[in-house]
């Protein structure tokens, strides 16, 4: 049965594969994209089933404006992919408020909006479900990425609460999380200008790691799509998907970790109580 697909940041990456996937197998699909022109060879081969809408997710209004637009055009949408993005690189003291401002109205305001504008949609219609990628970045933090993880913690979170809220009009969500898979997410990395001062810690580390393109990416960007469209096309997906071995080990530790810690303070927390 063919459905319908709205997909944000389709310009590249996970975004352009994931739209290429689903209108090769005879979907319709709502891409949306910054840069003009980036789908004009898959407008031409998917006529009639691919509509390319110039949008940044950081103008609130044009979000809600192309959103409900595309609801209209299309009279049904069956899924929702928030997948735009930006990368901000750099530690915390050495980025600028400007990067800041973007990385937060990209990654968190961004998608929080793209959600917003769909809901009553979804909503009427009578269900649907909402994608969001994230990454391993919303539940472990590496240094030099501390802005980025700002946002991915917090859209995770404000997922975690809105599909509780809105489980009740047949309206799901998931929450991708790969790990560093091969796309040009690195290649577009906004980099902050490196202060000395950080350059024997793990923030240079990281930083050189980068540089010398020997941090590791094990994750396949087809393998990848595959998986995010046959959890997505799933009766009941997980809220969570973690893609990638490195993902899973990463956080699986960090969770492991997490909880050993808290069940050590198990006696202090129980004492602040009356």
């Amino acid at each position: 049965m063919m459905k319908t697909w709205l997909i944000t940041g389709t310009s590249s990456g996970l975004g352009r594969l994931l739209a290429e996937r689903l209108l090769q197998r005879g979907d319709r699909v709502v891409a949306t994209l910054r840069r003009e022109g980036a789908l004009d060879e898959l407008k031409t081969q998917y006529d009639g089933r691919l509509h390319v809408l110039t949008l940044d997710v950081t103008d609130t209004r044009a979000v809600h404006t192309n959103i409900a637009a595309a609801f209209e055009t299309m009279g049904r949408i069956d899924v929702v992919v928030n997948n735009a993005g930006y990368g901000l690189f750099g530690a915390a003291e050495e980025v600028t408020d400007h990067q800041i401002d973007r990385q937060i109205a990209t990654n968190l305001t961004g998608s929080i909006q793209v959600i917003r504008a769909a809901l009553p949609h979804l909503r009427r219609q009578g269900g649907g479900r909402i994608v969001q990628v994230s990454s391993e970045g919303g539940q472990i933090a590496y240094p030099n990425f501390s802005l980025y993880h700002a946002t991915k913690w917090g859209i995770e979170g404000f997922v975690e609460s809105v599909a509780k809220e809105v489980a009740p009009f047949g309206i799901d969500f998931m929450i991708v999380e790969p790990g560093p898979t091969s796309t040009q997410f690195g290649a577009g990395l906004d980099h902050a200008v490196p202060m000395p001062e950080y350059d024997d810690t793990p923030a240079a580390d990281v930083r050189r790691a980068i540089a010398s393109n020997s941090f590791a990416i094990r994750g396949d960007a087809g393998k990848t799509v595959a998986a995010m469209i046959v959890a997505a096309d799933s009766a009941h997906p997980p809220l969570r998907l973690t893609l990638g071995g490195g993902a899973y080990d990463s956080i699986s530790a960090a969770l492991a970790e997490r909880l050993r810690k808290l069940e050590a303070q198990k006696d202090i927390a129980f004492s602040a109580d009356t």
